[in-house]
């Protein structure tokens, strides 16, 4: 049993959007190591999209609106990704990560994928020509600073801020988070791993459509499968039948083998369906009231009604297929390596991809007590990514790594922050 936020629980912690909607935790002002209270202007206002930049006709709003960089307060760390260098908070200084991320992005705007993305993409001055040459600015003023004061100095001298229209016209973004699971699976089913994941049908093509649901293609209790046209198509078993389904929720899995050998597995397709969570469907049943509904709540819930899994999980219609990756990273939909806590996921047909971005949001921490501790933060993230849930202008998912611990912190992410996308001056831009 681990101790999570003062919550006993024994069953994983997984994405938040697994659970939504869950509303976003309500945080007290952050203090800082002077014992002052940050202001509720520095804290939320200054960080909103300002008011002359918003139109009469909200509905005439682009996505994406141009703006100077926010300035940093004194004395307020949040607004400056201390992690690239290390500092008070940051015991890990992780600039090499961040340059493996931009490379990635880079890699990726040579592509003919991205030429086809930008020449639909509906935003004009946010060409790929544009994002190239900013990650590439970007990336030298990395290497050339030595403290994240000394970055956003610089940032500010040469770039623009796209700050997103949010959920609320205000650039209110809601952040959940995801991660790639670690499971133990068989490659033979056994009394033990009876639960498959699947790989892609060659003929889904041709499948009628509407498609089969999921409780058509594998049965109320996940066991099915092979009676209909998912047989043969079995990928790995497991133990657990939420862990097949979780893994389909992150579009990923590194998994650990009966035999003593590692894999991994990766998205290779899905049926017709969106995405429906286990969170929400409970919430229309009643189980719960939406207010003050947690995770640790739903789990638990799980934990005594197992049987009711073969209730909820049939009525999320969607199904997602796998392929093996033999142990490479996990890819987003741009076709690169996810790097943890510098890739994002959100909706590509509003957002540029492979795009540098700023989000500042409240993310779980372990403390030194081996407890997650939220604390409002800013990093500087590529869009890499997107998910069946992350749909509008108001939503981000934050890629938190592989594991136990990435798991445990994804679990607790469900908080309202901002996004921003950096590009060059138009007179840099030359």
């Amino acid at each position: 049993m681990k101790k999570i936020l003062n919550t006993t629980i024994s069953l994983p912690i997984f994405l938040g959007a697994f659970l939504m909607p869950l509303e976003p935790i309500k945080y007290q002002q952050q203090q800082i190591t002077n014992q002052q209270i940050i202001s509720p202007e520095c804290l939320v206002k200054k960080w909103e999209l300002p008011d002359e930049l918003k139109s009469k006709n909200e509905k005439k709003l682009p996505v994406l609106i141009s703006r100077v960089p926010v300035t940093c307060c004194e004395n307020d760390a949040s607004c400056l990704d201390e992690r690239i260098y290390g500092g008070d908070n940051e015991k890990i200084a992780d600039k090499k990560a961040l340059l493996t991320a931009i490379d990635q992005s880079l890699k990726y705007l040579q592509t003919r994928g991205a030429e086809v993305a930008y020449k639909k993409y509906k935003i004009p001055e946010i060409t790929k020509e544009r994002v190239d040459k900013s990650l590439r600015r970007f990336r030298e003023l990395l290497l050339s600073t030595n403290s994240s004061k000394e970055l956003h100095k610089a940032i500010e001298k040469e770039f623009v801020f796209y700050q997103s229209l949010g959920k609320d016209t205000k650039g209110t973004v809601l952040f959940t988070a995801y991660y790639e699971p670690l499971y133990l699976a068989s490659r033979k089913p056994t009394k033990e791993f009876r639960y498959p994941a699947y790989r892609y049908p060659a003929d889904l093509a041709s499948w009628t459509k509407p498609h089969p649901t999921r409780l058509e293609l594998e049965g109320a209790d996940g066991l099915q499968g092979a009676k209909g046209k998912l047989k043969g198509l079995e990928l790995f078993w497991f133990r657990d039948r939420l862990e097949p389904y979780i893994i389909q929720i992150q579009g990923s899995a590194r998994l650990k083998l009966t035999d003593g050998t590692q894999t991994t597995i990766g998205y290779a397709g899905n049926t017709a369906y969106n995405y429906k969570s286990l969170g929400r469907l409970l919430v229309e049943d009643g189980k719960f009231p939406l207010e003050g509904l947690t995770m640790p709540i739903i789990l638990d819930y799980f934990q005594k009604y197992p049987q009711d899994l073969n209730i909820y999980i049939p009525r999320d219609r969607s199904f997602v297929f796998f392929r093996e990756t033999n142990g490479k990273p996990a890819q987003g939909s741009i076709s690169v390596p996810l790097t943890p806590e510098r890739s994002i996921a959100t909706d590509k047909s509003l957002m540029p991809p492979g795009a540098l971005a700023l989000i500042r949001a409240p993310f779980p921490f372990p403390n030194q007590n081996g407890e997650l501790e939220h604390r409002t933060v800013s990093r500087y993230v590529l869009d890499q990514d997107t998910g069946g849930a992350i749909k509008g202008a108001g939503r981000v998912d934050y890629f938190l790594g592989t594991g136990e611990i990435a798991g445990d912190r994804a679990g607790v992410t469900v908080s309202n922050g901002q996004l921003f996308y950096l590009l060059l001056k138009p007179k840099n831009n030359s």
